[in-house]
Order: structure tokens, then C-alpha cells, then sequence
């Protein structure tokens, strides 16, 4: 298993946002995550459809897109246009889950399902079959810099033996509150996807804190 470090651009400085996205690219990361909040489903207004052409311009990193919103499938085609390669839905607001999945999926992106901490995994457990992503939140969703929620690991532990039993080859994603110490444990408990924004953004060395945070996924020799 190989880990994936996608720094978050809720943290950028968006006066420079190419440079900020050219330093991410120097430093290793292996995607940039883009989160779309819509002021409803968590309590922030954040980026949409402009921003994310505005990214696709400037690298060709993949995009991943975390829609923190209500009625997800009225942004899927125009975040598709935009250049996003995946899209991630939350299933508290995907009462047709499966269905939104395959829409994802039609449109050429790949498709993932979120669940926030107070969550069940079993929200996930009839369409582990569509996923091409499992995102377990860390923090509650909406703000940037939260403190990581004790107990997590176990949930993520779960999650990565529910994908395992189903044969899914699902990437395991976490965000909130990843950070040099609490990435490596995360790793252990089965995570191979890494959203950081806070702690790579205001690192003096921003390059080198992405480098950083994959040393610690590694496996003993």
C-alpha cells in the first residue's frame, strides 16, 4: 500500500493559489483536494465551480472534489466540466446514494461517499461495490485547523476491513486534523489517502512538510 498526500486548498493563500499549487506539485503530493461547501450542509461557504476550472488550468494532479453539500447532483456535471476527477458525496445528504454514485461515474469521474464522525460505517454498506473512495472524516466537516478527534483510528480500522472483505479497491481517505502526529497511526489502521491543509500550508517549509508526513507511512522494515 502506497500513501497518497492531498493537500487541501481550503488553506492556501489564494493570492498566490498557482504558486501555492506548483509548490504542492514539487513537493510529491499526489492530488489536490478541493472542498465545496455550501453554507447549509456545513456552516462555511467555500469554493465552486470557477475555482475548480481555475485549478485544472494551472496542474495536472488530479482533483479531488469534496462536496459538503445539500442536493450534491445539481453541481455533478458542472464540477465535471470544470475538471474534477473525482467527486466525494456525504451520505448524510445522499438519500439515493447509489444512484449519485453512478451519475459520478457516468460523467467520467470517480465516485466517493464521506461519512462524518458521528456516522455509522453502515451507512456505506450496500454500495461498497460503487465506490472507487471511502472518505472517514476526522473533524466535523466545515472549518479548516480542527483539532483530530480521539478514537478515529478505530473507525478507520473498521472501515479498512469492511473494504477488504467486500474485495473493494477503494482508496481509504481520511481528512481532519493530519498531522506528523497523527498520520502514522492512521496509516497503521489502514488509510492510504491523506487530506492535509492546515499543517502543509502554514509549515515554514510547506515542500518539506508534505515529504514529511509520507516518511511517517511507511512500513517497518
Amino acid at each position: 500500500m502506497i500513501a497518497r498526500i492531498a493537500p487541501s486548498i481550503l488553506s492556501a493563500d489564494f493570492s498566490r493559489l498557482a504558486e501555492e499549487i506548483a509548490m504542492c506539485e514539487a513537493g510529491g503530493a499526489d492530488l489536490i483536494h478541493i472542498d465545496v461547501m455550501d453554507g447549509r450542509f456545513v456552516p462555511n461557504l467555500t469554493f465552486g465551480t470557477k475555482v475548480i476550472a481555475a485549478v485544472r488550468e494551472v496542474t495536472e494532479l488530479p482533483l479531488d472534489v469534496h462536496l459538503m453539500v445539500v442536493q450534491p447532483e445539481n453541481y455533478f456535471e458542472d464540477f465535471a466540466k470544470a475538471g474534477a476527477t473525482g467527486m466525494t458525496i456525504h451520505t448524510e445528504a445522499a438519500p439515493h446514494l447509489q444512484r449519485q454514485l453512478a451519475r459520478i461515474k457516468e460523467l467520467g469521474c470517480k465516485a466517493g461517499a464521506a461519512v462524518n464522525p458521528a456516522t455509522p460505517l453502515t451507512a456505506v454498506s450496500e454500495v461498497l461495490g460503487d465506490l472507487d473512495l471511502l472518505l472517514v472524516m476526522t473533524v466535523n466537516p466545515g472549518f479548516g485547523g480542527q483539532q483530530f478527534i480521539a478514537g478515529s483510528n478505530g473507525k478507520v480500522r473498521r472501515a479498512r476491513a469492511m473494504l477488504d472483505k467486500a474485495g473493494s479497491s477503494a482508496s481509504l481517505e481520511v481528512d481532519g486534523g493530519v498531522d506528523r502526529a497523527t498520520i502514522r497511526g492512521l496509516w497503521e489502521a489502514g488509510a492510504d489517502t491523506f487530506v492535509s491543509g492546515n499543517t502543509i500550508f502554514t509549515a515554514q517549509d510547506p515542500q518539506g512538510e508534505i515529504e514529511e508526513l509520507r516518511k511517517r507511512c511507511v512500513t517497518d522494515a
